[in-house]
């Protein structure tokens, strides 16, 4: 049976909703916004694309000269994340795949032993380089965790990612 006012009240709330506008991508995929912070809310991908698991990834060692087992050798939580992001494009590319092409990403930090704490200022300034840019717009899901430690003992931070092809038209 016919309700005016569920009718009236779901219009109402739909039309509240056109705001949240979602970037529709060439390629099919669909990207929510999150507001200002550069993550998207969600993330749509449509049938027939090839998903990519990544594996976790940190830094590769800067100072040669450090133990690699230790923070000397890969810098600080910025100096990490931007290189490991950076190890993450490269195998990216080497598949035909952009930093667009990501779709979900885990970043795992531990505390900053000269902080005593997670620095995800720094975490996220080498992020803004990669992400929302305007050479870059193509926002992925992340979750960002604090966790007791990584395999590798002078990490702070691995990321591992998932990306998405379309297939070819």
């Amino acid at each position: 049976m016919f309700d005016l006012k569920k009718t009236v009240a779901g219009l109402t709330i739909m039309t509240g909703m056109a705001g949240a506008v979602p970037a529709w991508a060439d390629d099919g995929i669909v990207r929510h916004s999150a507001g200002k912070f550069p993550i998207a809310s969600s993330i749509e991908v449509p049938a027939g694309a090839s998903t990519i698991y990544l594996s976790g990834m940190g830094a590769p060692v800067q100072d040669k000269k450090a133990d690699p087992h230790t923070l000397a050798a890969y810098g600080d939580t910025q100096a990490q994340t931007f290189s490991a992001l950076r190890r993450i494009q490269d195998e990216l590319k080497k598949l035909g795949l952009g930093m667009g092409d990501v779709v979900q990403m885990h970043i795992y930090m531990v505390d900053d032993p000269k902080l005593g704490k997670l620095d995800f200022d720094g975490m996220m300034k080498a992020y803004t380089q990669f992400y929302g840019t305007d050479k870059q717009p193509a926002l992925p899901v992340r979750s960002a965790f604090g966790v007791a430690r990584l395999a590798n003992p002078g990490w702070l931070v691995e990321i591992e990612v998932t990306a998405a092809r379309m297939p070819l038209k």
